[in-house]
């Protein structure tokens, strides 16, 4: 066993005085709480991307394949031919190569990857606008709406965890749906429920249009200002409005395996799998506003973070002065014996990183602990209009958790190298007199 860590292992189990027993506590309580903190914000915000993303994601699919002559906008109708050499059998797509560009040490490296999966499901689409009508003559109420009309394709393992009342759309193979699902505020404003009935009114030519349906379900997935737009219907309804035949549709929807295998799973579809006349486009390039505000939860993240570190290294600078001050007598006697500055430097740097961990060790309990009260219990309440969730979400990862202890050890301990050059400013014929 080395000798400063021998010293610095009796300096910890012996008997301290109160006042340096409290400077101790307390720098143990501020890295447990520095580290809580952290291990929450982490969790809270991982949470809050992995949520929402994958709300945003459920409801129109990962990429989207249109044709290249419209808009990179959700609304646009413009018809393409559902039978394609891809449909369905991209579902078969599994991992694929891609090329990655790196740099590395300022130079551009390229290097052959592969994707953690492939395509999990494809399913057409098609959106129509209109106006819905509701209520009686005297007291009718006027909302406007976008249909987005769904086939037997459509993979119903996401709205089935939203439908909050009714059931999904009945699609028979012989005769069209007249039903519709609609959102949880659509049936609130204008006092709709399931089995009601309510006519919505299109233009499409200059032409009027209306059609009748009847609410087969309410939803509710959070998403506000999709929820407040949008309901599901047969997609032959759309089709028929819109003057299309039974094959043609406004796109397709591709669900991925991964969300980490997005860009270069949209890059080998688009320019592997697709005809020219088709574009492939991730749903991140289509709604990037709310994935830029997505990303910026890691500016957050990052304050926090540094926050937090800068509470524990002052606590400890200031602890580790506390008690080298008061340990002056034991230096100098440690010093006439031979010992090196820097040996009794690495005493109390080994003494600091003892107190270090334990604080590692509560702030690793208390939010872990409360992590998994929040993730069971769900006690933190959020307002969904605003935060698209209605509680705090909590995903934890291993790995952050871990370099969250690893960097606070390392960081802190590098900076406690300076406070305890003092210990070279310490006289040994002075400091053995000193008591």
């Amino acid at each position: 066993m080395k000798f400063e860590y021998f010293i610095a292992r009796r300096v910890a189990a012996s008997g301290q005085q109160s006042f340096s027993r409290l400077i101790i506590r307390i720098a143990v309580i501020a890295i447990a709480l520095s580290v809580a903190v952290m291990i929450c914000a982490n969790a809270l915000i991982a949470g809050f991307k992995k949520e929402i993303s994958s709300k945003i994601f459920g409801f129109w699919g990962h990429i989207h394949i249109t044709d290249t002559d419209i808009s990179r906008s959700l609304l646009e109708a413009y018809p393409i031919q559902k039978d394609q050499i891809f449909y369905p059998s991209l579902e078969n797509l599994g991992p694929v190569e891609y090329t990655s560009r790196e740099m590395v040490f300022n130079n551009p490296v390229e290097r052959i990857r592969t994707t953690k999966g492939g395509v999990r499901h494809i399913q057409t689409f098609a959106i129509k606008p209109g106006i819905i009508e509701a209520g009686k003559k005297k007291d009718k109420e006027i909302e406007g709406i976008i249909l987005k009309g769904v086939g037997t394709d459509f993979d119903w393992e996401f709205m089935d965890r939203y439908i909050k009342r009714g059931k999904r759309l009945n699609m028979p193979d012989s005769t069209m749906s007249r039903d519709i699902l609609i959102s949880q505020q659509t049936s609130n404003r204008l006092q709709l429920d399931t089995g009601d009935s309510f006519i919505v009114h299109f233009v499409e030519k200059g032409e009027q249009l209306q059609r009748r349906f009847f609410v087969s379900g309410v939803y509710r997935t959070g998403l506000e200002e999709y929820d407040l737009k949008f309901a599901l219907v047969d997609i032959r309804q759309i089709q028929q409005l819109l003057g299309w035949s039974e094959n043609q549709v406004s796109g397709f929807e591709v669900f991925i395996d991964d969300i980490d295998d997005l860009l270069p799973l949209a890059e080998h579809i688009y320019f592997e799998e697709l005809p020219n006349d088709l574009y492939a486009e991730t749903i991140r390039e289509k709604l990037p506003e709310i994935f830029d505000w997505l990303d910026l939860q890691d500016i957050n993240e990052i304050v926090i973070l540094t926050l937090m570190v800068v509470v524990a290294i002052i606590n400890m600078m200031t602890a580790l002065l506390i008690l080298i001050l008061e340990r002056t007598n034991m230096i100098g006697i440690l010093k006439s014996l031979g010992t090196t500055n820097w040996g009794i430097r690495k005493i109390f740097l080994y003494y600091a990183a003892y107190i270090i961990l334990v604080g590692l060790f509560w702030g690793n309990l208390i939010g872990l602990g409360l992590c998994v009260l929040q993730d069971r219990f769900e006690f933190i309440q959020l307002s969904e209009e605003n935060y698209y969730l209605s509680t705090a979400p909590i995903d934890l990862n291993l790995w952050p958790i871990l370099l969250i202890n690893l960097g606070t050890l390392l960081i802190t301990l590098t900076f406690l190298v300076l406070p305890s050059y003092l210990v070279t400013s310490i006289s040994p014929v002075k400091a053995i007199r000193f008591k």
